[in-house]
């Protein structure tokens, strides 16, 4: 799972947690923090403005050095989304590890801004998925097409699963531990 300051707080939590609760070792790293490290997230809601408003969320503890991670290493890629995305997007670390992942057809999630990686990587041409709608653009330009669905949807094409907001973590979380490990019940 990669994940910066300024994550979206559920998109870290709920994630972390529900797929350690079914069993599945997951890391949680960020550029430029070790392990022990903490990452500031922040709460995303709509309250009637033009887009969402932004406020505190909660200090997540990384278990994981970003500098340790090797891609081969791991069954699949979880993008958290919130405001990190668009930094994280311009690290070269970050958009090697997302290509390999997607070239080797491993499960790879993304959420809410998680696509701006995906887009910055170069690897969805061809790809149908959703994701906040501000990303559309972004994933137009790089040959993407951009499905709009409500935020408690799924979008699943092969091996990538999205969904545009928190509210779709049950079939988000799904489709991706389904993928990682297909026998799973659930």
């Amino acid at each position: 799972m990669i994940v910066g300051d300024y994550s979206e707080d559920y998109e870290v939590m709920v994630p972390f947690q529900a797929l350690g609760m079914i069993g599945f070792q997951v890391d949680a790293a960020c550029p430029g923090k070790r392990s022990g490290d903490t990452v500031r997230t922040a709460v995303h809601d709509f309250e009637g403005d033009q887009t969402y408003s932004e406020k505190p969320g909660h200090l997540f503890q990384l278990n994981t050095a970003f500098g340790l991670i090797e891609a081969d290493a791991y069954d699949g890629l979880y993008l958290a989304g919130g405001r990190a995305c668009e930094y994280l997007r311009l690290d070269e670390d970050v958009l090697a590890l997302t290509r390999t992942v997607m070239e080797a057809g491993r499960p790879v999630a993304a959420i809410c801004h998680g696509p701006q990686i995906l887009a910055a990587a170069g690897v969805l041409a061809g790809r149908r998925l959703t994701a906040y709608p501000a990303v559309a653009p972004e994933i137009r330009a790089v040959g993407g097409t951009y499905v709009a669905v409500a935020p408690e949807n799924t979008v699943i094409d092969g091996n990538l699963a999205t969904s545009p907001a928190w509210p779709g973590h049950p079939g988000l979380l799904r489709a991706f531990a389904r993928q990682l490990a297909p026998d799973l019940a659930i």
